[in-house]
């Protein structure tokens, strides 16, 4: 791709976002795409840096430099989708141990995303990258469960209102070492990057706040099954936080987590409960789902040993 001119705004574009005017121009790019270089400075307008909200001028001076800037390419792949709710603007789905999200720098293949594309014909939403179409919110490759897809922006911007608001509920199962000594407890920490461990998220002061509130359900010997309620969404924010009460999660060996000798994926960890308000009727929406099969083999383990 080769895009490097500069326009100037005639009247008739004048009033437009500069984003849109932009779509109009480039109809190969998505919308998404163009605000990313917008917000990266390779287009200008008089020379400065604007927001993608700026509104064009008559004789505005529109630079676009995105030479050698290709957008990049995340094919459908037919792979089965689990399927838990759908309506025309949603979808709820069962991501499986093991798959990652959305695609990365390094693997652009076989994610959820690839998954999603092909079973929607690629009517996603985009507004949250052209990375990760209608991803809404993501689950770690390592932990299964619920997830919701918006299949056009105005559906993303209706549910991640909501997410901005704390009013989608997200329940998790979670197999911990140790049994907590507060059957019900709420941990508020702030958690951000891990100073000298970039793979890793950590308790620090400057991080954001980040708030989980746990119920044991079952204990086994040495070992706790807790209900987990996010109140918000950081990376890693459950398996962080009970690692940092004691109590890290069975098999998370990133944050210290005992390994049992269980066929499994990492963490014991499950998303099996999400409560949201649809935007196709403006009704309470609650999609739960029963134990995997990880949490199960590990359960079954825990209750077989003394």
């Amino acid at each position: 791709m080769n895009k490097k001119n500069n326009y100037t705004i005639e009247y008739e574009d004048s009033g437009l976002r500069i984003d849109v005017y932009l779509c109009n121009i480039y109809p190969d790019l998505s919308r998404s795409y163009l605000q990313k270089q917008i917000k990266e400075g390779n287009i200008l307008v008089n020379n400065a840096n604007v927001k993608s909200s700026y509104i064009l001028k008559t004789d505005d001076v529109v630079a676009v430099d995105i030479n050698n800037k290709s957008e990049p390419v995340i094919l459908p792949q037919n792979i089965p989708v689990d399927i838990m709710y759908e309506d025309s603007q949603i979808l709820v789905v069962y991501k499986p141990s093991g798959m990652l999200t959305h695609p990365t720098s390094t693997e652009k293949s076989g994610t959820l995303v690839n998954a999603l594309l092909y079973y929607t014909n690629s009517k996603l939403a985009f507004a949250a990258g052209i990375d990760r179409p209608g991803i809404v919110h993501r689950l770690d490759r390592n932990t299964s469960g619920l997830l919701i897809v918006a299949k056009n922006d105005e559906a993303y911007f209706f549910l991640k209102k909501q997410m901005q608001n704390r009013t989608i509920e997200k329940k998790y199962y979670a197999i911990v070492c140790g049994i907590p000594q507060s059957a019900e407890d709420t941990i508020i920490t702030d958690i951000g990057r891990h100073p000298t461990k970039p793979e890793k998220m950590a308790v620090i002061s400057n991080g954001k706040q980040s708030i989980t509130h746990y119920k044991v359900i079952d204990t086994f010997n040495n070992f706790a099954l807790l209900d987990v309620t996010l109140e918000t969404g950081r990376t890693h924010q459950i398996r962080v936080h009970m690692s940092h009460i004691g109590h890290p999660i069975v098999n998370d060996t990133l944050y210290g987590g005992k390994s049992l000798p269980v066929n499994s994926n990492e963490q014991a960890l499950q998303a099996y409960s999400l409560s949201f308000v649809s935007p196709e009727d403006n009704e309470q929406k609650h999609i739960v789902t029963g134990f995997d099969n990880d949490i199960i083999k590990t359960i079954n383990y825990l209750r077989c040993t003394k």
